[in-house]
C-alpha cells in the first residue's frame, strides 16, 4: 500500500494518507515522552516492539469480538488502519493502585483495587489530559449516553481478557489506556479500538518479582527500557527466546543498509 502525506503526527506516532480514504497507515515512532511530554527521549527500536506488541493485541481481541481500527501489519514500524473519528477521551483502566492516583489519593502504590477502576481525562496536552466525570463528557457531546455504556462494557470485556492473557506469561496488568473512536459502517457510526495497546500504555509487572516491564522504566529513570519491552515481546511468543537477530539489532541494520544505499 502505497503511503501519501502525513496527516498527523503524535508523540508516539505519525499518520500518513493511503490511496483508500478509510485506510491510513500507522509508523511506530522510536520517541519516549512522560509527563505530558516535558520528559522526552529517543530510545532506538522501541517503534518496532511497540508496532509488534500492539498487532498482538488487537489481533488477539479481534478474535473475542472487539472490534479495532487494526487491518495488517506491513512491515516493522507500520500498521494500516482504519481511520477512525478519535472520541476526545482517555478511558485509564486500574486493577492495581500505581502511578498518578497514588499521589492524588495518598493510597499506596501496589495496593490491588476490589474491582476495576476506569478513569476518564480529556486528551489535551496542554491542559495536561486533565481527569473528567462522565458529566463533563455528556455535558460537552464528547460521547452519547449510549457511546460510554458500549465503552464501558468493551473495557471491562478488554480487561477480563489482558489480565488473563499476561498472567499466563507471568504478569501483572497494573493499569491501561485506551481510546475509541467512530467509524461508519451502512451508514450509521459504529464505536471501535483504536490507538494502540503496548508497553507505552499499559503498566506490566513481573507477577514475581515486581520488576517494570513498561515505560515507567523511562518515567523513573530506571533504565534497560528496551530490554523490558523485549521480554514481554518474548513472553507474549512475538520474539522467539534463542532469536540471534533482536528487534533493535533489525533496525540497526536496516540503518546500515540505507546508509550504504
Amino acid at each position: 500500500m502505497k503511503k501519501g502525506k502525513k496527516l498527523y503526527e503524535g508523540k508516539a506516532k505519525i499518520i500518513y494518507a493511503t490511496s483508500d480514504k478509510n485506510l491510513v497507515i500507522q509508523y511506530f515512532k522510536d520517541d519516549a515522552t512522560a509527563f505530558n511530554n516535558q520528559k522526552k527521549s529517543t530510545i532506538e527500536g522501541k517503534g518496532v516492539l511497540n508496532n509488534r506488541i500492539s498487532e498482538h493485541i488487537l489481533s488477539n481481541l479481534s478474535q473475542i469480538g472487539i472490534k479495532n481500527h487494526l487491518v495488517k501489519r506491513l512491515n516493522m514500524r507500520e500498521q494500516v488502519i482504519k481511520l477512525v473519528e478519535i472520541i476526545p477521551i482517555e478511558f485509564i483502566v486500574r486493577n492495581v493502585a500505581s502511578g498518578s492516583i497514588t499521589k492524588r489519593l495518598g493510597i499506596e502504590d501496589g495496593t490491588v483495587l476490589k474491582e476495576p477502576l476506569v478513569e476518564y481525562c480529556f486528551k489535551n496536552d496542554e491542559l495536561g489530559d486533565p481527569l473528567v466525570a462522565e458529566e463533563h463528557i455528556y455535558t460537552f457531546d464528547w460521547a452519547s449516553k449510549k457511546e460510554l455504556e458500549k465503552i464501558k462494557k468493551m473495557i471491562l470485556r478488554i480487561n477480563d481478557f489482558m489480565i488473563g492473557m499476561f498472567r499466563g506469561i507471568g504478569i501483572k496488568l497494573i493499569d491501561f489506556k485506551l481510546e475509541f473512536g467512530r467509524i461508519k459502517i451502512n451508514g450509521k457510526n459504529e464505536i471501535i479500538l483504536a490507538d494502540e495497546i503496548s508497553p507505552d500504555t499499559c503498566r506490566l509487572w513481573d507477577s514475581i518479582t515486581d520488576k517494570k516491564l513498561d515505560k515507567d522504566r523511562f518515567r523513573k529513570d530506571l533504565g534497560d527500557l528496551i530490554p523490558a519491552y523485549t521480554e514481554v515481546a518474548k513472553r507474549l511468543g512475538i520474539l522467539h527466546e534463542q532469536s540471534n537477530i533482536s528487534a533493535v539489532n533489525v533496525t540497526k541494520l536496516s540503518s546500515i543498509k540505507r546508509k550504504r544505499k
